[in-house]
This record gives C-alpha cells, sequence and structure tokens, in this order.
C-alpha cells in the first residue's frame, strides 16, 4: 500500500511527466505526497569565474521553484507538502525519503549516456541504488 511517495522535481522537461505518471497512480485519500526539490550545494564564490555573467539571483531560484511545485500541488487529489532543501541532490531525497518513510520515491531520469552520464552522475540511479524503499524512475520519452 502507498500510503506515503516522495516525488522529486528537478525544474527539467521530465518534471511534467513525472506528475503525469503520479496521477496515473491510483491513490487512497489516505496517501500523502511529498513534492521535493533539491538545489545543488552553491558553488562559493571564490570558485566563481569573476569574467562570466552568473546565473539568477538564488532567492528569485528558490520562489520559481516554489511557485511551480504549489501549482503541481494543487493538480493532487490527496493531501501534500513540499520540501526545498539544498545539498547533494541524491543523498537529499533519499534522507527525505527516510525522514518521511516513504513507501515509493518517483523520479524522473535525464537520460544521459555514456561521458555526460559519468562526468555528471545519474542521481536517479544513485536514488534506485541507496533508497530503502521502491523507486519508479520516469524517462523522457
Amino acid at each position: 500500500m502507498l500510503n506515503t511517495i516522495l516525488v522529486a522535481l528537478d525544474g527539467s522537461e521530465i518534471a511534467e511527466r513525472v506528475i503525469q505518471t503520479l496521477q496515473e497512480l491510483v491513490l487512497l485519500k489516505e496517501s500523502k505526497i511529498i513534492l521535493c526539490h533539491v538545489f545543488p550545494t552553491p558553488e562559493t564564490e571564490m570558485e566563481l569565474p569573476a569574467d562570466r555573467p552568473q546565473g539568477e539571483s538564488p532567492t528569485l531560484s528558490y520562489f520559481h521553484v516554489e511557485k511551480q511545485l504549489q501549482s503541481y500541488q494543487e493538480q493532487l487529489p490527496v493531501s501534500s507538502e513540499l520540501e526545498l532543501v539544498t545539498g547533494d541532490p541524491a543523498e537529499e531525497i533519499i534522507r527525505l525519503a527516510n525522514i518521511y518513510q516513504a513507501d515509493l520515491i518517483i523520479i524522473g531520469s535525464r537520460g544521459l549516456t555514456g561521458m555526460t552520464r559519468i562526468v555528471q552522475g545519474s542521481v536517479s540511479s544513485q536514488v534506485v541504488e541507496e533508497a530503502n524503499c521502491s523507486v519508479l524512475v520516469v524517462k523522457p520519452n
């Protein structure tokens, strides 16, 4: 029985497919969904190149992501919570799943292959390997 589902969203195009997949599940009225987003730990200012423009302000990004998660939350037929945290994405997803005693983690796969996957790593692969519960990986296609 799926009482608690942790849904990890990263703001990419795959997030829409993850939400669609979640909506296709048959959920009990007592089910609870945790929508989470992990902001990677920011680089220190010393490591940022001074001659290149920097990305948007972290505060602006936080509010944008929070607003997006709230719009997904409004579509859900059961109770839900939002979790926005900072850290290593795979480790934080697993930590949140343990805190909430999730029965299932739903996560998207960016479909990285070859050297890109080796260099950047695969958050979904690490979560599948290390999570204490079942993991549903949603692929891009």
